[in-house]
Order: C-alpha cells, then sequence, then structure tokens
C-alpha cells in the first residue's frame, strides 16, 4: 500500500511540473530560426549581427532565464562586445514596464562561491553526526529473558566493543571524505562551467563572433505572460529581441 501511495504522489508531483519555451517576435532586420531544435533570433544592423537563443530548449519556470548571446563583426574595425551594454527590460504588450538585473560572472562566481561554502557547512553538520554516531557504535545493550525454577527473570547486558567502535569509526571517516570530496569537485564543475560558458567582456575582430551565456533576473507573469526584452549594443548598432516566454502548446 505504501508504495503504491509513493507512486501516485510522484505521479502528482510530476503532473505538475511543466516546462516553457521562448518565441521570438521578429522586427525589421530579424529573422526568427530554429538552431539544433531550439527557437533563435539572428539580428542584422549596419556593421554587426547578434544572434540570440536559449541556453536550453526547455525553460524552468521557477529559474532565471538564461540565453546565449552570440555578436558577429561585420565592420572593418575591431569593437568591444561588453556585458555592461546588455540589458533587459519586461514588457507587456511590447511596452517595457521595468528592467530586470543582468547577472555578470563576478555576480554569478560570487553566487556559485556562497552556495559552496553553506554545502561544506552542511557537510560538516553530516560528517559530525556520523563522527558522534560511530563514537557511540561501540556501545550496546540487550535484553533477554531467562527461565529459573523460580520463575522467568530478565537480564540486562551492556557493554563496550573496541572492534565495532573501530569499523564504525573507520567508516565514518570514510564516508565523511566521500560527502567533503564530493561537495568540493561539483564546486570546481561549476565554477569552471560559468568560466567557460558565461558571456564576459570582448573585443570583437573585424569577420569574428564572440557569445556567452547571459543570465538575467526571472521576470514576473503578467496578463500577456511572460515577456521581455534583450538589448544589446555593440559599436554603434542597437540591437532589440522581443521574447516571450510561454508553456508549450498542449
Amino acid at each position: 500500500m505504501r508504495l503504491i501511495l509513493v507512486a501516485a504522489t510522484a505521479l502528482a508531483v510530476a503532473g505538475c511540473v511543466t516546462t516553457e519555451k521562448a518565441e521570438f517576435t521578429p522586427s525589421a532586420g530579424q529573422e526568427a530560426i530554429v538552431r539544433d531544435g531550439s527557437p533563435a533570433l539572428v539580428s542584422k544592423k549596419a556593421s554587426s549581427i547578434v544572434m540570440v537563443r536559449p541556453a536550453k530548449r526547455e525553460m524552468d519556470p521557477m529559474a532565471r532565464p538564461v540565453f546565449v548571446v552570440a555578436a558577429y563583426n561585420a565592420g572593418s574595425a575591431p569593437t568591444l562586445l561588453s556585458v555592461s551594454n546588455v540589458s533587459v527590460e519586461q514588457t507587456n504588450n511590447g511596452e517595457p514596464i521595468g528592467s530586470l538585473k543582468v547577472f555578470t560572472y563576478e555576480d554569478l562566481v560570487k553566487e556559485e562561491q556562497t552556495r559552496q561554502a553553506v554545502a561544506i557547512i552542511l557537510t560538516g553538520v553530516s560528517s559530525a553526526a556520523n563522527t558522534i554516531s560511530a563514537s557511540n557504535a561501540g556501545y550496546y545493550n540487550s535484553q533477554s529473558t531467562i527461565y529459573t525454577p523460580r520463575g522467568p527473570a530478565t537480564v540486562y547486558t551492556s557493554g563496550y566493543s573496541p572492534a565495532a567502535a573501530s569499523m564504525a569509526r573507520n567508516a565514518a571517516a570514510y564516508e565523511n571524505a566521500a560527502m567533503t570530496s564530493a561537495v568540493i569537485e561539483r564546486g570546481q564543475q561549476s565554477l569552471a562551467a560559468l568560466e567557460n560558458q558565461v558571456l564576459k567582456d570582448n573585443t570583437v575582430m573585424p569577420g569574428e563572433w564572440i557569445g556567452g551565456q547571459v543570465h538575467f533576473a526571472k521576470p514576473t507573469a503578467t496578463e500577456s505572460g511572460k515577456q521581455y526584452r534583450i538589448t544589446v549594443v555593440i559599436g554603434s548598432d542597437v540591437h532589440q529581441i522581443d521574447v516571450a516566454q510561454k508553456a508549450p502548446a498542449s
């Protein structure tokens, strides 16, 4: 019966989980395309081309939006693609209603370092609990009933086993080391991913593409849904990309 209830609960929770997809609205000089199964938009200006697409095919409605922004220098001189020149506004029916914070690489690294610090603290708490449990593992208590000519009697036995305590301490030390190593490894992988994937300031040489991930604050839902405008300024060109974040059609 318990298995049936657990399975039913899992199915109910799974049924509530939804994803969303990005939908671009192209304007003059722009074209909505599909890249690797994901929607994307290409915006062409006099001396640059900007391509924007979601970092993942399916977007988590509870998470921050993450888009890949790439810029091509079609001019004859180097130009700067700066993260400070990427901005996002939430819109409602095409009209801006507020700005959404764009997170820099440094912002994301600080957040990840904070998460790692919390994870290490929690791991330390678990390690301490393991150590305390192991230190008590050598003690034992038992209760048994014996029968005597005068009738049954209850006998209580207690003691301490150094061998059992040693085995428990060794197992706890191994588990604690494994937990700590796993936390450190995940942290290193997360920081490496940020280093490799997040957009940073770059000089774009003529004929060169430069791009990376842009993370920004989660928009709130309005009557017309989640809509925002990503603006990318490169050189004298201003690219404005309108995006709607919607649940996929059933």
